[in-house]
This record gives C-alpha cells, sequence and structure tokens, in this order.
C-alpha cells in the first residue's frame, strides 16, 4: 500500500467516524470535566496531566511529520504550520495549566482516545499540507485561503474570549460553577466550542483539502453533542439561567 492509499484510508475514516462519533456522544457524555463523576470508567490521571498527554500530539507530531515533507519550506505550508500551531500550543499548554481543577481527574480511556485521534489528525493534515497536497506560493492569495483565514482568526478569538471569561468565573482555591456572561455567552451556552468549530472550517476552507474536511466534521460531532449537554446541565442547575441562549448556535441550536 503507498502512502497516497494510506493517507486517503485514514481520511476516509475520520469522515466515516464524524456521524457514528456524533450520534454516540448524544447518547453518552464524554466523560471528562463537569461530566466525570469518577465512576465507572476505570484508572484516572490528574485532569490537567490527563489533557496535556491526550493534546500533545497535536502539535509535536504534527510537527514532525510537517517537517519530513518535501514542501516544509514553503510559504503556504508554512502558513498552515503557523496556523496549526498557534492553535495546539495554545490548547495543549497555556489553557491547561491556566485552568482551575484543583481535585478533578480524568479517565485514562477518555486520555488515551484523544491521544489515539490527534496521532491520526495530526498525521493527516501534516502530510496533507507539507507532501501530499500542492500550494504554490500565489495560494496565499487565493479566496478560499483568504475566507478561510478570516474564519480561522474570527474563531480563535471567540474561542480565546471565551476561555478566558470562564476562567475568570473561579477564584484561587474554588471549584465550584457559575453562569457566565458577556460576550459570545450572551447567545449560547458553549461560545467556546462554537469558536472552535469555526477554527477548522476556516482551516478546511484554507487547505480545501478533504484532510481539512474531515477534522471540521469531527470537531463539530465531538462539541455540538458536548454542547448541547452543557447546555442541559446549566438549565438544570440553575433556575435563573437565561432562557434565550442556545446551546452553540445563536437563535437555532
Amino acid at each position: 500500500m503507498s502512502e497516497v492509499t494510506l493517507h486517503g484510508a485514514l481520511v476516509w475514516a475520520l469522515l466515516a467516524l464524524a456521524p457514528l462519533t456524533f450520534i454516540g456522544l448524544l447518547r453518552m457524555k464524554a466523560p471528562y470535566g463537569r461530566h466525570y463523576s469518577g465512576r465507572g470508567w476505570g484508572p484516572a490521571l490528574p485532569d490537567r496531566v490527563g489533557w496535556i498527554l491526550m493534546e500533545l500530539p497535536a502539535p509535536a507530531f504534527f510537527a514532525w511529520v510537517y517537517f519530513s515533507g518535501q514542501s516544509a519550506g514553503s510559504g503556504a505550508p508554512l502558513v498552515f504550520l503557523g496556523i496549526w500551531q498557534c492553535h495546539y500550543l495554545h490548547r495543549t499548554f497555556v489553557y491547561p495549566l491556566r485552568t482551575r481543577t484543583t481535585g478533578k481527574r480524568m479517565p485514562v480511556a477518555a486520555a488515551a482516545s484523544g491521544f489515539t485521534f490527534n496521532m491520526v489528525n495530526a498525521y493527516v493534515n501534516a502530510r496533507w499540507i507539507s507532501e501530499i497536497g500542492r500550494y504554490d506560493p500565489q495560494w496565499l492569495g487565493d479566496p478560499r485561503f483568504l475566507a478561510g483565514l478570516l474564519v480561522f482568526a474570527a474563531g480563535f478569538a471567540l474561542n480565546l474570549h471565551s476561555d478566558n471569561t470562564l476562567l475568570k468565573l473561579r477564584k484561587p482555591g474554588e471549584t465550584g460553577y457559575s453562569i457566565p456572561q458577556g460576550g459570545g455567552f450572551r447567545y449560547v451556552s458553549c461560545p467556546n466550542y462554537l469558536g472552535e468549530v469555526m477554527e477548522w472550517a476556516g482551516w478546511a476552507l484554507a487547505t480545501w483539502s478533504l484532510a481539512g474536511l474531515a477534522f471540521f466534521l469531527f470537531t463539530a460531532a465531538n462539541l455540538v453533542p458536548r454542547a448541547l449537554s452543557h447546555h442541559r446541565w446549566y438549565r438544570e442547575r440553575f433556575e435563573d439561567y437565561p432562557p434565550g441562549r442556545r446551546a452553540i448556535i445563536p437563535g437555532w441550536l
């Protein structure tokens, strides 16, 4: 089997798994964060450790695969590398080190599942942009790239602002929850998830690739059900929760 064939098979596997993941997560809450009770999922890690280990392949393995490609030194692939690392260096290291989650844990099974996905996803996207795909210098002026970059930047800004709002809700030593206000939280319960879905929609458009599309669809399949779970959780826990908020898409879902 050639590498191009293997790469294509992995991309199609992600595309096939996306709807199955969506359906499964509508029926079962992913066991981390507020939806992990500490029972029934086997051994667990401190959640900060589990998060970093789970996300680590996204920046590290991606970079290794990327720099083994023949187009790694070209302009457009280098921009894609920067876009990817901008998100994942923050998500892997900065975000978990800022969270106030003393005493919380993550099942090893959840961390291992995320690690496996990130390995496959990092490979298919890195290999596409620096080896299998072809991007000439003019691609940086293509309307698809420019529109995708704009969507990614808007999603990244929304994601960061929403994360900062959530982090400020909890003072040092606190572990409880309260209702977030302002920014994207005026419209939806999970603007951080909406921002991340927007980021990878922008990536799919900017790279104009099946690998990017697979990542976007898998991200939506993972985060939309989680947003719905969060929305129900807020409504059940807080009687004064704003009635006009949706879960993840303003005015609709």
